[in-house]
């Protein structure tokens, strides 16, 4: 099960970098909320597949790319911890299997790194091309080199699959159980820890109390995700409509017209 557990993965894998990153220009496929899925799926555990897209995609959503210097891989990471929870199965599993997500990723980027650097040394002969006004030539070679790099990086995939998984599922069981403990305890951690990346992020004094809003909602009230969702989209889209009135009444000398907030929703849709 392992060996063809390794192929499915290692060839998803490459159909997503290619797809994704070389011919579509990274549109989002990539992302763990749609990989995670789908692998498990492939691997015949679509709920599964599911509820860890969802996690690992809450802790990588605050995980991005500066330049060419990639912290870590969510396309290897979700794929490889998703095979690792429905491989191994049991209580524990999932937790591990995001725990280990962000480690397995940071490796595979400093290995997708290396191959890129590789790859980068053919820069002068691609430019070459360019200059000689050779689109067609380029473009193939592009693409060739581009899938056999991906192709690469998916066989270390296969081998983390096929062969790493027992190796690890064998390590963790001659753990103590306090290991095994501490690393659910950093697997339920894992998503907190991504939104507190995204959070630092786009943090901002003038919207931070809907943070606390979102916070009491959540623990006080008892309102589901959904629920304060629903209850956000609706203050945001009325802050929008009301900014929008006072920006069409400033424009007009200071009075609003009286279809105002209607052309205000039709300008939104």
């Amino acid at each position: 099960m392992s060996v063809s557990a390794g192929i499915i993965c290692a060839v998803a894998y490459w159909v997503f970098l290619m797809v994704d990153q070389n011919l579509l220009s990274w549109q989002c496929l990539s992302r763990p909320i749609v990989v995670a899925p789908i692998v498990g799926l492939l691997l015949g555990d679509f709920n599964t597949g599911i509820i860890m897209g969802a996690q690992l995609e809450a802790l990588y959503m605050g995980i991005s790319a500066i330049g060419g210097a990639i912290p870590s891989d969510a396309l290897s990471g979700s794929i490889i911890a998703v095979a690792y929870t429905i491989l191994v199965g049991g209580d524990g599993a999932m937790e591990t299997g995001l725990a280990l997500s962000m480690t397995i990723g940071t490796v595979m980027a400093s290995f997708n790194s290396i191959v890129m650097a590789l790859v980068s040394a053919l820069a002068p002969y691609w430019e070459k091309l360019a200059a000689e006004c050779k689109p067609v030539k380029f473009k193939i070679q592009t693409l060739v080199v581009a899938g056999l790099s991906a192709a690469v990086s998916a066989i270390v995939v296969f081998f983390g699959v096929a062969f790493g998984v027992d190796g690890l599922s064998s390590a963790l069981a001659a753990c103590p159980a306090w290991v095994l403990t501490g690393f659910g305890a950093a697997g339920s951690m894992m998503t907190a820890v991504g939104f507190g990346i995204l959070l630092a992020m786009i943090w901002d004094p003038a919207i931070c109390v809907f943070y606390f809003v979102g916070f009491i909602c959540a623990m006080s009230l008892g309102l589901s995700s959904l629920g304060i969702a629903v209850i956000g989209a609706a203050i945001a889209l009325t802050l929008f409509f009301v900014q929008k009135d006072i920006v069409d009444a400033k424009k007009s000398g200071g009075t609003a017209a009286a279809s105002g907030p209607a052309n205000s929703e039709e300008d939104f849709f």
